[in-house]
C-alpha cells in the first residue's frame, strides 16, 4: 500500500498520511481547517515489514483503509529531570 505524507504549514511536527495522493476529501473539515495549508513531503510504501519513526505501520495502514487518511500527532514533551542537589 501507497501513503503520501504531508506537513501540516499551521501545526509544528503534524503530518497527515494520505491513501491517495492530494486527496484531501478525505480529511474532515474541521481538522483540514486547523491544519492546512499542507506541503507535501514523501511517498512510502507501507509494508508489512515497513517501520516507521514515529507512527505504527500498521495503525498507519489501518487508518488509510479504513478513514482515506491518518493524522501524526507531535510526540508529548518530555518532562524535565530533576537532578538532585548535592549538599556541600
Amino acid at each position: 500500500m501507497q501513503a503520501y505524507v504531508y506537513k501540516s504549514q499551521r501545526k509544528q511536527d503534524t503530518y497527515v498520511y494520505l491513501a491517495a495522493r492530494d486527496a484531501f476529501d478525505a480529511i474532515p473539515d474541521a481538522l483540514k481547517a486547523t491544519l492546512a495549508p499542507f506541503a507535501f513531503v514523501l511517498e512510502v510504501a507501507l509494508t508489512p515489514n515497513r517501520r516507521l519513526a514515529l507512527a505504527d505501520a500498521e495503525q498507519v495502514r489501518a487508518n488509510l483503509i479504513e478513514r482515506g487518511f491518518h493524522l501524526q500527532m507531535p510526540p508529548p514533551p518530555v518532562a524535565p529531570v530533576k537532578v538532585p542537589r548535592r549538599n556541600d
